[in-house]
């Protein structure tokens, strides 16, 4: 068992720099563009998938 101690992490270090206030510190509040792009394809893929599969019903019936 070693004989140092770590400081709890809610209490500040001495001599360090104070941490920034709470109103200005970042928040992400929208999501990363990224999940905006695969939402579209996935959507498009969906219907284009779907109107393939109709167009098979179509001509399966006509036969």
């Amino acid at each position: 068992m070693p004989d140092h101690t770590t400081p709890a992490p809610s209490t500040p270090e001495a001599g360090g720099a104070p941490d920034a206030p709470t109103s200005r510190r970042y928040v992400e509040n929208k999501p990363p563009l990224g999940m905006y792009v695969r939402v579209f394809i996935y959507v498009v893929a969906t219907h284009a998938l779907l109107a393939f599969m109709s167009l098979l019903v179509v001509l399966a019936k006509s036969r």
